[in-house]
């Protein structure tokens, strides 16, 4: 059982890191007061299969009083046998002022009406004593919200770069394009089994129609470009930490050229891509 603790200074992507976890698969709370921290502990203990990594937020929007507290409380979490990981999210007091200007939020303790400056400085004492019980500091000054995620990979969850996820799918035009596809190939502008009789009845997965269309190089091109296309970006879609990638290739009914199309570029691509599905619309 891990508890990890998301705490830092309002406006240093908190939120951000939390998603991050909650997209790994961790049971996340947001703004849990700190005299909280000890009973959701005991809930953990009790039911570790369902709470086995949890994430919770702390922060200066609720319970100020009790942050100088905060070290005992960890100290009686921990007696329960619930490991802790304490991440704190820093930026420097002018990225802060410039992130809260560029949005409509306030920052929480500006909100009785002290200036902006003021409340970044009295927050970042308030948060002292979270600052020095935590295991992970990060800087998120010069980081965006991608990078971020990334560092939240690495460095408190342990994990390197997730494999998105690719749906690749056939299709028929004439049965209208696919709903929710992010790429679309083209594919009529190749030789359609369709005009003959023999192959008509068949699909691209038959060996007939497969030999048919191996015959023809710009066949074999529209293969190797799409192919391509998957081991040059795919790793750039993975490093933005996109989950999912669906692309579709189409042909006019779907059923002899998309589906030939697609099966050789999963042949192709296979050992390239970890997670790869195919589908074929026209014919499953």
């Amino acid at each position: 059982m891990r508890l990890t603790i998301i705490s830092g200074l309002s406006g240093a992507g908190k939120s951000v890191a939390l998603h991050t976890l909650e997209d790994e698969g961790y049971y996340c709370i947001d703004n849990l007061p700190n005299s909280m921290l000890v009973d959701l502990a005991k809930k953990m203990s009790q039911d570790s299969s369902n709470y086995e990594n949890v994430a919770v937020g702390i922060d200066a929007r609720g319970e100020i009083d009790l942050l100088s507290q905060f070290q005992s409380t960890l100290a009686q979490v921990s007696s329960l046998g619930v490991e802790t990981q304490v991440v704190f999210l820093d930026a420097q007091d002018d990225t802060l002022v410039t992130r809260f200007s560029e949005t409509r939020r306030k920052h929480p303790l500006s909100r009785s009406g002290a200036p902006l400056e003021a409340a970044i400085v009295a927050e970042r004492a308030m948060l002292t004593g979270v600052e020095q019980c935590s295991d992970v500091r990060i800087d998120t000054t010069n980081l965006n919200l991608h990078q971020l995620r990334e560092v939240m990979r690495k460095r408190v969850i342990g994990l390197n770069r997730s494999p998105v996820n690719v749906l690749l799918q056939s299709f028929g035009f004439k049965h209208g394009p696919p709903y929710g596809t992010d790429f679309i190939f083209d594919v009529r502008c190749l030789p359609n089994p369709y005009w003959s009789a023999p192959l008509r009845p068949l699909t691209g997965q038959d060996q007939p129609v497969a030999e048919f269309l191996e015959q023809h190089d710009l066949v074999n091109r529209m293969v190797d470009d799409i192919s391509n296309f998957f081991i040059n970006w795919t790793p750039v879609f993975e490093a933005e930490n996109r989950a999912y990638l669906t692309v579709s290739v189409g042909c006019t009914g779907g059923r002899h050229r998309s589906v030939y199309v697609v099966e050789k570029v999963r042949q192709r691509i296979k050992s390239k891509i970890d997670q790869i599905s195919v589908k074929h619309r026209e014919i499953s």
